[in-house]
């Protein structure tokens, strides 16, 4: 297999889902062994933030990298449409602090970068593998991850947030599953109960009912929906029988474990390049996906 890049640099402008910042971003080729870098135009030519484990700086709610006090954040969708689509090279320039949400998941990316395919580059991929297994394990959520040598890469993951409403979901992702189908399409989601917190810490201010998933897990007033409905500016919102708000439809029945799928391929990208490994995950979170990045990393070393 050869390295590949984009055919054609693509643009994309939003605002940032913990922020709410509006940043232009225009992902472009790049040569081979490039890897994959962040360049923030709003401070220079020379402001580079490499895509890399070791230069996570923050995984709360979502992933951020930071290179000489340089930082982009909620990069994981990017990295995962990037790496499903089967693209080695790109350089990503950005105009402010965080990646754009657009709509929770990869497919804006994936559709531009579909429509005109891949260039193929002279000189054969790098892959990441190891040679031995790793495992990490959580002792306060129960969250493991384990990663295993293999012939090609595959991912199983399983999902348990105790809710009645998303029971126990499995999402698999392997050569055979197209990811731009099954997997790059999922979007993010949230639990009603969360969203006030959120927006008091200063997170989620770039989020809206265009971009999540909201999951009413417990039973709400009328005075929490039409709060809700004030906080995002939208005419009185309704619940699902099947307990989501009414805004939009699932993509399918077990998306939300589909889009951690989606969080895993993108943050377990920064090993630095395509995994060829066995990758078993339970209650993961970007916590433990960038902590096993960073074992890798080591390893390779």
């Amino acid at each position: 297999m050869q390295q590949q890049t984009l055919r054609k640099a693509y643009t994309f402008e939003g605002k940032g889902l913990h922020t709410g910042k509006v940043a232009k971003m225009t992902i472009k080729p790049a040569p081979v062994d490039y890897g994959i870098r962040f360049v923030r135009t709003d401070i220079g030519e020379d402001a580079v933030v490499r895509a890399l484990a070791e230069n996570v700086s923050s995984t709360a709610r979502s992933t951020t990298i930071t290179e000489n006090n340089i930082s982009v954040g909620t990069i994981e969708h990017l990295l995962s449409a990037l790496t499903g689509m089967g693209v080695d090279n790109a350089r990503i320039d950005i105009d402010n602090v965080e990646v754009p949400i657009l709509d929770g998941s990869g497919r804006l990316y994936i559709n531009a970068i579909w429509k005109d395919g891949l260039q193929e580059q002279d000189a054969p991929r790098r892959y990441v593998e190891i040679k031995e297994p790793i495992d990490i394990k959580r002792e306060d959520t129960g969250a493991y991850l384990r990663i295993e040598p293999a012939d090609r890469p595959e991912y199983n993951l399983t999902i348990d947030f105790n809710s009645k409403v998303l029971g126990v979901q499995t999402a698999t992702w392997n050569p055979d599953i197209v990811y731009a189908e099954e997997i790059g399409i999922c979007r993010t989601f949230v639990f009603f109960h969360e969203i006030e917190y959120l927006f008091k810490n200063n997170l989620v201010k770039g989020g809206d009912l265009d971009n999540a998933i909201v999951i009413v897990e417990h039973p709400v007033s009328d005075e929490q929906i039409e709060h809700m409905s004030k906080l995002f500016n939208v005419p009185k919102l309704q619940i699902t029988d099947n307990g989501y708000l009414s805004n939009l439809s699932l993509h399918f029945p077990n998306e939300c474990a589909r889009h951690k799928l989606l969080d895993l391929i993108g943050d377990l990208r920064l090993a630095g390049g395509f995994l060829k490994a066995k990758v078993t995950a339970y209650k993961s979170g970007h916590s433990i996906n960038t902590t096993a990045a960073r074992q890798i990393r080591s390893l390779l070393k």
